[in-house]
């Protein structure tokens, strides 16, 4: 896989166009930070780094890729409704995206939330702002 990212925002995707209750992703501790930020944003209900117990599937290490899953339980509206209406992702392999802290766009005028990686760590484009730093945007959801 060349863009594990791409891969872990398609499986939210995906599980959320499904109607599933939670959806597994391999984990990273990049990962991590992100599933973090869209809990604090609020799109996904919570999330749990699960290492797999000997003898469930997935419980082998493959391809240097760590054995533990992040479990993320997807969040709805009081109606089932979906939280998550889109997730896009910006930078890639194969063309990175770089903004300055003046060039962070907002997402659909404020109402959606952009990711970005920092010299200060992983966080949304209004903590950028605030912190005067600029960096890669990994995605937009709203």
């Amino acid at each position: 896989m060349t863009d594990p990212i791409a891969d872990m925002l398609t499986r939210i995707r995906n599980a959320v166009q499904a109607r599933h209750q939670r959806v597994d992703v391999p984990a990273s501790r990049f990962k991590t930070e992100i599933a973090r930020i869209l809990e604090q944003e609020g799109y996904i209900q919570s999330f749990k780094v699960v290492k797999p117990e000997d003898g469930q599937p997935g419980s082998e290490p493959r391809n240097g890729e760590s054995p533990s899953v992040i479990r993320i339980v997807l969040k709805y509206g009081p109606r089932g409704e979906n939280v998550i209406s889109g997730l896009q992702r910006v930078s890639r392999p194969g063309r990175r995206v770089y903004l300055g802290r003046e060039d962070v766009p907002k997402v659909l005028g404020g109402l959606g939330t952009n990711i970005l990686t920092t010299s200060h760590g992983v966080m949304t484009g209004r903590e950028a702002v605030k912190a005067g730093v600029g960096g890669e945007v990994l995605c937009n959801i709203w």
